[in-house]
C-alpha cells in the first residue's frame, strides 16, 4: 500500500483539512479522480500533490501532552477513476492559487469547477462515456471558411505588435483598447487562427451567456473543420460534461465560455482572450468569489501564453496597469469601414414640461419622440436603454401610502403587469397583484417608477404603428427566445428596441442609428465608489450600438435624459473620452486611497437579527486585530449593504483595507481559519463569507 493525498469538497475550514491522506494499492498520479470514504459515505475527490516528508515529520513529533501519538491507520481509496487522464499540473496550480487567494478550501474550489456529472460516475461508467465519445467523434465538416475581411491599418499594426509580444518566452498581458465597432473581434479571430496553426487551443471568455451564441457563430464560420465547444451554466449537465471532456482530452480546438470556462482543462492551451474585460459578470458572487478576468491573467502567466483583455471601457484597474507598464496596450481608435461614433446629446429633463406640477416626468421627452419618429420613417432602428425590468419598481396606495414591500427583504416587490404579479427580485417571493390596498382597501393603487415593461407600453402608445420589441430577463426565459428576438432585430423587423443592459454590449446592430438612455441618473450619486465607472461603461457600450454601418452612420446619435447635464461623467461621455474619465476617476481614487491604490476584502455576515450579525463582525475584527499582521490594516465599522435584509436574513458587512496586497493576504490567511470557531461560539445562526477584491460595496 502507498499513500495518496486527496482533495475533497469540504466547506472552508469545517474542522478538518480538505486534503486528506488515504491508502492506495498503487501509486496514483496527481490530478487523478478517485472515490474515497468520508465518514459513512463515499465522495469523489482529486489526488493532489503532497509533501509526505513534512507530513511524516509532523507525525513523529511528540504529542502536545507529551504522550506518544497513536499509529495512524489510513482508510483505503475505494476506486481510482483512471479512465480519465489526470488533470495537469498547471490546472492544479491555478486551482491552488484561486483557493489560497480567495480564502476557500482547496477541495471546495477543485471539485466545484469540474462538471457535476463526474461525481456520479464510477470508473466503468466513465470509461464507457469516453469510449462512446471517441467512437462517435465525427470530424467537423471542412467547408468553405467565412471570408476574412481585410484588416484596417490599425488592425494590421495591432496584429504585428501582438504577434511580436506573443513570441516572447513569457508573453505579457495585453489590453486591446478599442472603441466600439473598431474590429476587436476580428483581432481575436486572427490570433486564434495563429494559435490553431501552431497546434494550440484557444480559450475565449465572454461576460454573459447571451453573448456566447453570436460569437460562437462567428468562430464556427471562420474555422470550419475545427472543433468548437462552449462552457456556460445554460448547458445541461450532460452537455457540460461532453464539452468539458472535449476540452480536457484535447479534441476541442476552441473553447468559448463565461467565467467558469477559465477553469477548463486545456492540454494544448496557446491563447486566452477576455472579451469585455471590464464587465462585472466576470466576478463570481457566491462560493469562491473569484474574478475570472484576474485568474485568466494568472493562468496565462502559469502557461506562458498570451492573454488579451479587450474593451472599449477597460476597468480602472486594468487601465492603470496598462498606463504603468504592468500590462501592454494596443489601441484601435477608429471604427471599421469609416463608421462614425454617435453624437451625444444631453437632454435636461428639468426643462421638459410635465402634465401637472407634481406629476412624474414623462417617459420620453417630446424632442426624443420626434427624433425616434424620424428614424422610423427612414427605416432605421432605435434602442431605448433602461436598466430596470418589470412594469414598475413598486405599487403604492396614494390614500394611505402603502407600498408593495417584500415581507422577507428590505426591498420592494416589482410589479409585472403582463403576469399580474408582484415579484421580489432578491428572494423570488411573488404573489398576485391585490385588487385593493391591503391596508385601507383603496381600489386605486398605482405603479410608481418605470421599468422596461412599462416603457414598452408607453412607447407603443407614443408611436402608433411602430414595431416595438422588449428584450430583458423576463422576455428571454424560454430557451431559444433570445436568439429569435435578436434575429428579428438584425432582420429589420423591429423599429424600436427596449431593453436592459442585455442589449447594450457586444451586439452588432447594423440598423440602429439612435440610442437613448432613459433614466441613468440613479447611479450618479450611489454610495459605491465603483458606480460611476459602471455607469460610464454602460453608457459608452450602449452608445456603441449606434452608427455601426457606415452607409447609414451619418447622423447617428445617443440621447441621455438626465437631470444633471453638467455632471463631469456626461461631459466625458459627450467626447467619447474614456481616457479623460479614467484619469479623473483614478486621481479621485488615489486621493481617497481606493483601488487600485489599495486592496480590499469584505467580510459579510447574515443572521436572523441585525444585532447578531453586527456582533459577529465586531468579534471578527477583534480576532483579526490580535494578530501582528493587522498592524497596517484598516477595519471599518460594520454597516448594512444597500439591501440590508434578504430572504429573512439581516445582512451586514465589514470592509477591510490595506495598502499592500501581500499584507492583506497574510492577515486573511491567519484569521479566516478561526472564524468557524467564532461562529460556533456566537449566539444565533450566522452565515459568513469573505469577498476578496469585492466589486460591490
Amino acid at each position: 500500500m502507498t499513500r495518496v493525498a486527496v482533495a475533497i469538497d469540504a466547506p472552508q475550514y469545517a474542522g478538518m483539512s480538505s486534503l486528506l491522506t488515504y491508502a492506495s494499492e498503487q501509486a496514483l498520479a496527481p490530478g487523478t479522480l478517485a472515490r474515497v470514504p468520508l465518514g459513512r459515505r463515499e465522495v469523489t475527490g482529486l489526488v493532489w500533490d503532497a509533501d509526505f516528508a513534512a507530513i511524516d515529520a509532523a507525525a513523529v513529533a511528540p504529542a502536545p501532552d507529551g504522550e506518544e501519538r497513536a499509529p495512524l491507520v489510513l482508510r483505503p481509496v475505494v476506486e481510482a477513476l483512471e479512465a480519465l487522464p489526470p488533470l495537469p499540473a498547471d490546472w492544479r496550480a491555478l486551482v491552488e492559487f484561486a483557493a489560497r487567494y480567495y480564502q476557500r478550501s482547496l477541495g471546495e474550489v477543485a471539485l466545484a469547477v469540474l462538471p457535476p456529472e463526474l461525481r456520479k460516475l464510477d470508473n466503468t461508467g466513465l470509461a464507457k462515456r469516453i469510449k462512446k465519445k471517441r467512437d462517435h467523434l465525427i470530424p467537423e465538416p471542412a467547408g468553405e471558411s467565412a471570408r476574412r475581411p481585410p484588416l484596417t491599418a490599425e488592425q494590421s499594426a495591432a496584429m504585428d505588435t501582438l504577434a511580436a509580444w506573443a513570441a516572447a518566452p513569457a508573453p505579457p498581458p495585453t489590453l486591446l483598447f478599442g472603441v466600439t465597432g473598431s474590429g476587436k473581434t476580428e483581432v481575436y479571430l486572427r490570433l486564434a487562427e495563429q494559435a490553431l496553426a501552431a497546434g494550440k487551443q484557444a480559450l475565449i471568455l465572454v461576460p454573459e451567456i447571451n453573448l456566447t451564441p453570436q460569437l460562437e457563430q462567428r468562430f464556427a464560420a471562420r474555422f470550419p473543420g475545427r472543433r468548437l465547444v462552449s462552457l456556460h451554466s445554460a448547458l445541461t449537465p450532460a452537455q457540460r460534461l461532453q464539452h468539458w471532456l472535449s476540452a480536457h482530452l484535447g479534441e476541442a480546438d476552441l473553447v468559448l465560455g463565461t467565467r467558469l470556462a477559465v477553469f477548463a482543462s486545456l492540454p494544448r492551451l496557446g491563447l486566452i482572450v477576455v472579451d469585455e474585460e471590464h464587465d462585472p459578470s466576470y466576478k463570481q458572487q457566491d462560493g469562491a468569489r473569484y474574478s475570472a478576468r484576474d485568474l485568466a491573467v494568472y493562468r496565462g502567466h502559469l502557461a506562458r501564453v498570451p492573454v488579451l483583455l479587450g474593451s472599449a471601457t477597460p476597468s480602472l484597474e486594468t487601465w492603470s496597469h496598462a498606463q504603468t507598464g504592468r500590462y501592454r496596450q494596443v489601441t484601435l481608435a477608429e471604427r471599421v469601414g469609416r463608421g462614425a461614433l454617435p453624437a451625444v446629446r444631453l437632454l435636461d429633463m428639468a426643462t421638459v414640461p410635465r402634465a401637472a406640477p407634481r406629476a412624474p416626468p414623462q417617459a420620453l421627452a417630446p424632442q426624443l419622440v420626434d427624433a425616434i419618429q424620424k428614424r422610423v420613417a427612414r427605416g432605421e432602428q432605435t434602442l431605448l436603454f433602461l436598466n430596470r425590468r418589470g412594469f414598475a419598481p413598486v405599487l403604492h396606495c396614494p390614500a394611505c401610502s402603502w407600498k408593495s414591500g417584500c415581507p422577507h427583504c428590505s426591498s420592494f416587490r416589482v410589479f409585472h403587469k403582463g403576469e399580474r404579479i408582484l415579484r421580489c427580485h432578491h428572494c423570488g417571493t411573488q404573489e398576485p397583484v391585490p385588487r385593493a390596498c391591503p391596508d385601507c382597501g383603496n381600489l386605486d393603487i398605482e405603479p410608481m417608477g418605470r421599468g422596461t415593461e412599462r416603457l414598452e407600453e408607453q412607447v407603443a402608445e407614443l408611436l402608433p404603428g411602430a414595431r416595438v420589441l422588449r428584450i430583458d430577463a423576463d422576455t428571454t426565459r424560454a430557451k431559444g427566445t433570445l436568439e429569435s428576438q435578436l434575429a428579428s432585430v438584425h432582420a429589420g423587423d423591429v423599429d424600436v428596441l427596449v431593453g436592459t443592459q442585455m442589449v447594450t454590449k457586444g451586439h452588432d446592430f447594423r440598423r440602429v442609428t439612435l440610442v437613448a438612455a432613459v433614466n441613468p441618473d440613479s447611479a450618479l450619486f450611489a454610495a459605491d465608489f465603483r458606480a460611476p465607472e459602471r455607469l460610464f461603461a454602460l453608457l459608452m457600450q450602449a452608445g456603441g450600438r449606434a452608427g455601426r454601418d457606415a452607409d447609414i452612420a451619418h447622423g447617428s446619435e445617443m440621447w441621455v435624459q438626465t437631470f444633471n447635464p453638467g455632471h463631469a461623467l456626461f461631459e466625458a461621455l459627450k467626447k467619447h473620452d474614456f481616457a479623460a474619465f479614467a484619469t479623473t476617476q483614478l486621481a479621485e481614487r488615489e486621493s481617497a486611497g481606493l483601488p487600485p491604490y489599495s486592496h480590499l476584502a469584505l467580510l459579510r455576515a447574515e443572521a436572523k437579527t441585525e444585532d447578531v450579525a453586527e456582533a459577529f463582525l465586531r468579534a471578527a475584527r477583534d480576532l483579526a486585530k490580535a494578530h501582528p499582521e493587522s498592524a497596517d490594516v484598516m477595519f471599518y465599522a460594520p454597516v448594512p449593504p444597500s439591501v440590508a435584509k434578504v430572504a429573512g436574513f439581516e445582512r451586514r458587512q465589514m470592509l477591510i483595507e490595506c495598502a499592500s496586497r501581500a499584507a492583506l493576504q497574510r492577515l486573511l490567511a491567519r484569521f479566516t481559519p478561526e472564524l468557524p470557531g467564532l461562529k460556533n461560539a456566537h449566539r444565533g445562526v450566522v452565515r459568513w463569507a469573505i469577498d476578496v477584491d469585492p466589486l460591490g460595496i
